[in-house]
């Protein structure tokens, strides 16, 4: 395990738990006929955030752990993306997007991204 106790102790799995709560509440709103569809890519997205940080940070490696949280943000552009067709589709109103959440949650990965590198130096 790196450095951390655990990877519940990270903030930025907190937050992007807490985002996957809200991004369920949203998609709850989405079309019946979406549920195979659109509403499944967005929840797989937002479960994969926390589940990176989860998988990252229980590996042997901080070369490891960046990988996963490099996949993790990935995950999280790919919801951005998701979440903005939902808009283009009146699923949803712009106004229900996460976006603060969103950019709160990208700022906490590269930082730590970039703490891990540094620690690599």
């Amino acid at each position: 395990m790196n450095a951390i106790g655990s990877y519940k102790d990270l903030e930025v799995w907190k937050q992007s738990m807490d985002l996957c709560q809200n991004v369920y509440s949203l998609t709850a709103g989405f079309p019946a006929n979406e549920m195979y569809g659109l509403t499944s890519q967005v929840k797989r997205a937002v479960i994969s955030i926390p589940s990176n940080i989860a998988e990252g940070a229980s590996r042997n490696s901080t070369k490891e752990f960046i990988h996963f949280l490099y996949i993790a943000n990935g995950s999280l552009s790919e919801l951005e993306t998701q979440l903005e067709l939902g808009v283009r589709l009146n699923f949803i109103n712009e106004r229900q997007l996460p976006v603060e959440q969103i950019k709160h949650i990208r700022k906490m990965l590269i930082n730590l991204i970039k703490a891990l590198k540094n620690k690599l130096k």
